[in-house]
């Protein structure tokens, strides 16, 4: 409509110059009037506002770069930052935009935008202007970019990412240390509401989800040993036995006076076979934290390492349907040797088939003890099949070997005279018989039989030097 009358007015006084030549007068009045009504239609600048107490003294305002200090762009973005302080929200955005429009690639603009609409409360809406701020700076040293992009975050109750964006405003300022207070407390807050979310998972049975909790509350305190157990605990419920060792390693490295983490250690360890590696773990534990559960589970251990060792046949006498003279030899050698007598016997010397046999040696021991005796052919038949009446045999003179060291033991079965249903007392075992019944090592049935020709299972061998083991002390 401006454009329209000037160009009116304009026309009117041409021609009445060319009509009027000499009425000057009424012309320089005509001229006055045109100058009033163009000078009304011109585009305005509004005043920029003098600020004394800003709107949002929380928002950082972005630093110019010094080759961009003196473009028309900064100026419009300084008189931007100025409105927007003042509160004067639609003038800030038109000289924020007139910024980019003037250059494309001047971030701090960018950045301003954002603010702008952080003070209008649309946190998604100044994402992207932060986001696209950041992109735009080559250097990435736009610590308001950051900062007011970790607000946002924070306002979408985003506050793994939002820590993210102030580590990196830190990093591009160090000189921050409320900033640094800052990070730390959004830390707290963030391993505080993971850990929360991760131990309702795990209780309500949701483990890969509680892995995951936990994992994104380490990435936040990577420092922390707890976490590092408590992911551990879930994996160990997954069956990930291999993942949930590392994290108890990681957890015992960050925290090594944590026995109870060092004893799940053990367990682990334990179950994969490295038993001399869970009896360290062990010990590690004990040495920390004392307790009797500890002292088992390292003689267990060990135990397990030494039988790991043994040859595989050792290994297989708990599941043999049926027990040999060489197995039972082994047997009592590995389990009983400490008491087994040093004397020699001149025919154990001379046992002529057992010299390439993976029993050799135990054979040979429990020979020259006495337990177990060669037969007048020299030969001890290591592949025979061992009855009761055998098995009672070898209890009897072990129990003779526990009775030289404590004689006060004896007297529980070495004057027992028991009866037995299918066991006469004149039988050639039935004095072993007694004594093995007496001193509870041996069981009969419940028809008070013996059973003496039934043959001998790996199991009972195992369960029956297990008591003499007890009766001599030694578990």
């Amino acid at each position: 409509m401006c454009r329209a009358a000037s160009s009116i007015v304009w026309a009117n006084i041409f021609l009445m110059r060319s009509a009027f030549a000499n009425t000057s007068a009424r012309l320089t009045r005509l001229l006055l009037a045109a100058l009033v009504l163009a000078s009304a239609c011109a585009p305005k600048t509004a005043p920029v506002p003098i600020v004394t107490a800003p709107k949002f003294p929380e928002f950082v305002r972005p630093a110019v770069p010094p080759a961009m200090a003196d473009s028309p762009a900064a100026a419009s973005a300084s008189r931007g930052w100025t409105f927007l302080q003042a509160g004067d929200l639609r003038t800030a955005e038109h000289e924020f935009a007139a910024a980019l429009k003037t250059e494309p690639a001047f971030y701090p603009a960018e950045t301003s935008l954002g603010y702008l609409e952080l003070a209008r409360k649309d946190a998604k809406a100044a994402l992207p202007h932060f986001d696209h701020a950041i992109e735009l700076n080559a250097h990435h040293d736009d610590v308001a970019a950051y900062l007011g992009r970790g607000q946002a975050l924070l306002a979408l109750n985003r506050d793994a990412d939002a820590l993210g964006a102030f580590e990196a405003a830190l990093a591009a300022d160090p000189s921050q240390p409320e900033l640094a207070r800052r990070i730390e407390v959004l830390k707290f807050r963030t391993v505080e509401q993971g850990l929360g979310r991760a131990r309702e998972a795990a209780r309500a049975g949701r483990l890969d989800e509680a892995a995951q909790a936990y994992t994104t509350a380490i990435a936040s305190s990577p420092d922390s040993a707890f976490l590092y157990r408590e992911l551990a605990g879930v994996e160990r419920q997954k069956g990930d036995n291999a993942a949930a060792l590392e994290h108890f390693g990681k957890a015992a490295a960050l925290d090594p006076g944590d026995a109870k983490t060092l004893a799940q250690i053990g367990e682990l360890l334990e179950a994969g076979g490295d038993f001399d590696g869970a009896a360290k773990a062990y010990a590690d534990a004990l040495a920390i934290e004392p307790n009797a559960d500890l002292e088992r589970r390292i003689e267990e251990a060990r135990a397990r390492t030494a039988l790991a060792r043994l040859p595989a046949e050792y290994r297989a006498i708990d599941q043999a349907p049926q027990i040999t003279r060489a197995e039972l030899a082994a047997l009592i050698a590995v389990r009983l040797g400490s008491i087994l007598s040093s004397s020699r016997r001149a025919d154990a010397a001379l046992i002529t088939d057992v010299r390439n046999h993976w029993a050799a040696t135990w054979i040979m021991q429990v020979a020259r003890a006495g337990v177990m005796e060669p037969f007048a052919n020299h030969a001890f038949q290591p592949r025979a099949v061992v009855h009761r009446t055998d098995l009672a045999q070898a209890v009897a003179r072990l129990l003779a070997q526990i009775a030289a060291r404590n004689p006060g033991r004896a007297k529980a079965w070495d004057t027992a005279r028991l009866k037995f249903a299918d066991l006469s007392p004149g039988h050639l075992a039935y004095p072993a018989a007694s004594i093995a019944v007496a001193s509870g090592v041996m069981k009969t049935s419940a028809e008070n039989s013996f059973q003496p020709s039934r043959i001998v299972t790996g199991a009972d061998a195992v369960e029956t030097i297990g008591r003499v083991e007890t009766l001599a002390g030694l578990r």
